[in-house]
């Protein structure tokens, strides 16, 4: 508490001074003993003791036991958490300094002569200070007032009295609002842990949800690779088929084409006697040839691999369906309702009738 800065800021020291001395929670001078907390913030021992109580409902001080439960509440000026002992209130430190301070400020108060002004005068009797409280208007006023003034029909009540009970209220109402801001941070920090919770849960979940789908990943590859290696075999034993046969008949080809040069080199042949050797054997060879090939042939559609197609329609809406559930509850949730208002509709109807 910077009291050097604030007393040359203002005017008037002594004034400033008791705002500097003024209790937050019952808005009254400290009253001894003086506590600190450990922001540097003071406040009354009671008030503190109010506050703790309100923060702390549960809080027990066990007589003839130096056992206690600790608690916990949050300063009125800074709202900085302070976090209490088993001791409680009592286990903060005084503030003698503050007290000190509050001792010379009223002996100085009371060997000053009181300063005209200082206490507020009527509006209406200038020369009248402020002594009495109007119940029915619920406005401070003066003995003139209610003489001859504006409050003759009201009811009255000395202003002491009153001011004692509205201080008392105002205090009861800043407890309740202090415990009831630690409440709401409670709340703030119980949804800020709900949020952490669900982004750790939502987390893990899409973990899950990736591995499973690598799952299905991997079998639907190691499934494609499977289909493919049986594919390619049948081609691989199709073609080896085919290329075999061609070479053989190519083989042929070149036999019947080295017939075909003999037999022409043997009509070039002038001599009877020496074609006659060899033209019965080529003639029959040539014969053998024209009959035809013996050899194998592919059947029609050979070439034909349909028969490995695939249809996945169904699959692909399985996979397209994959959902958590959460489609069919509401289409079951909106057949309820509808079912609901048919059947209020189909009442009124023969209420009707």
């Amino acid at each position: 508490m910077d009291y050097k800065s604030s007393l040359i800021q203002d005017g008037n020291p002594m004034e400033n001074l008791e705002k500097q001395l003024i209790c937050p929670i019952c808005l009254e001078m400290f009253t001894k003993p003086v506590v600190i907390l450990p922001c540097q913030h003071n406040l009354c021992r009671k008030c503190a003791n109010d506050i703790f109580q309100a923060a702390n409902p549960f809080w027990t001080n066990r007589v003839g036991s130096v056992s206690m439960s600790g608690g916990r509440f949050r300063c009125p000026s800074c709202r900085h958490e302070v976090i209490m002992d088993r001791h409680g209130v009592y286990g903060l430190q005084r503030n003698l300094l503050v007290e000190n301070i509050i001792d010379i400020y009223k002996q100085e108060c009371s060997s000053r002569p009181p300063q005209k002004g200082s206490h507020p005068m009527c509006k209406e009797h200038e020369d009248e200070k402020i002594n009495i409280y109007c119940l029915t208007c619920e406005v401070p006023t003066c003995s003139m007032c209610k003489v001859f003034g504006a409050h003759q029909a009201c009811e009255v009540a000395p202003l002491q009295s009153v001011f004692q009970g509205q201080k008392t209220e105002l205090s009861n109402c800043i407890s309740m609002l202090v415990a009831g801001n630690d409440r709401v941070q409670t709340i703030i920090t119980q949804l800020e842990d709900s949020c952490r919770v669900t982004k750790e849960n939502s987390h893990q979940v899409k973990e899950e949800l990736s591995q499973k789908f690598d799952v299905l990943y991997a079998i639907l590859d190691e499934k494609k690779s499977e289909l493919l290696q049986r594919v390619t075999r049948e081609q691989e034993e199709k073609l080896g088929f085919i290329e075999a046969l061609i070479q053989q008949y190519r083989e042929q080809l070149d036999k019947s084409t080295k017939l075909v040069e003999t037999a022409i080199q043997s009509l070039d042949e002038p001599g009877g006697a020496i074609f006659l050797l060899s033209a019965k054997q080529l003639i029959k060879s040539i014969v053998e040839a024209s009959k035809g090939c013996q050899l194998g042939k592919t059947e029609q559609g050979f070439e034909n691999m349909d028969y490995f197609t695939l249809d996945l329609e169904h699959i692909a809406d399985a996979l397209r369906a994959i959902d958590f559930g959460t489609d069919e509850e509401e289409e079951e949730f909106i057949e309820e309702e509808d079912q609901e208002e048919e059947e209020s509709t189909e009442r009124k109807e023969e209420g009707h009738q």
